[in-house]
Formats: C-alpha cells, structure tokens, sequence
C-alpha cells in the first residue's frame, strides 16, 4: 500500500529535478531515483515502477547515473521481459555509450519475445563494438535454432559490411 502512495506521488514529479549539472543533466541521485528506489524495495514485482520510472530517468531528467543503477536493477528483476532489456539497450547505447552492453541487451529482448528484427540489431550493434565473434555466434545460434534465414543473413550481411 505505501509503495502504490509513492507511485501515485512520484507520477506527480516525473520531471522534477532539484539540481542540474547542466541546461540536460540532473544530478545523479536525483529525488525521483531515490523515490523509485524505495517503490521497488518496498514492491519487487512492480513491474510499472521499473519500466516507466527508469525511462523518465534517462529522458525526461537525465538523471543517467541514477537511470543506469535502475536499468540494471530492472533487468536483474526481470530477466525475461524483452521491452525492459531492451530499454535498457537505448539507455546504455544512447545515454552510456556502452555499444557491447547495448548490444547484450538487445540480444536478451531478441531472445525473450521482441520483434525479429531485433536479431539483426543485436549482430549490428556487436560487430560495431567491435565484438564481430559475438556477432558471429549469434548468427550460429540463430541458423542452429531454426530462426528466419532471412534474420541470419541480414546479420551476416552487416558484419560483411563492417569488414570492408
């Protein structure tokens, strides 16, 4: 009952940040990080709190360190949601410029449910952090496991094309 209190209080300041670091950035640490924090220790199964609480982390404040703490607090509680992981994908490519974890986690949505063009993401986003073999068994598995052979060969298509 008193994490579902915090939840509505906390709708009511998603984009409230008490200290920027800059005219973009909140200081880590921002209030709403700490709010959620308490929500999820409070409910673990929340599964609202981590989704939306951690996207208005990392867009609406730009509270990235504090984004980065709940993404991966989130996709340790819910390993198999796919839209979670990949959430977690943007925020690591986009905000922590981390391409190898981005692309781990892109890998874990493909794998739990999302669209099957997420597939051909995850092998981009490897062969781009420099990860080709990753890329590569990728598309190993995905042959082995009877996926779409157009899936398999657009990935072996965009690491032909990081080769060059």
């Amino acid at each position: 009952m008193l994490a579902d209190a915090l939840w509505i209080r906390s709708l009511q300041d998603f984009d409230y940040c008490e200290k920027l670091v800059n005219q973009r950035d909140c200081r880590s640490g921002s209030w709403l990080y700490q709010v959620l924090e308490v929500i999820t220790d409070l409910s673990p199964y929340f599964r609202m709190a981590y989704s939306a609480g951690s996207m208005a982390l990392t867009v609406i404040i730009s509270d990235i360190e504090g984004a980065s703490k709940f993404f991966d607090k989130a996709v340790a509680r819910f390993p198999t949601d796919w839209e979670i992981s990949y959430k977690a994908a943007y925020h690591a490519i986009y905000e922590e410029k981390d391409l190898e974890k981005g692309a781990r986690l892109v890998e874990v949505a493909a794998q739990n449910g999302a669209p099957d063009w997420v597939h051909v993401l995850a092998g981009r986003l490897y062969t781009q952090a420099g990860q080709r073999e990753m890329a590569e068994l990728l598309a190993r598995n995905l042959e082995a496991a009877g996926e779409d052979p157009k899936i398999v060969e657009a990935i072996r298509a965009r690491i032909r094309e990081n080769q060059r």
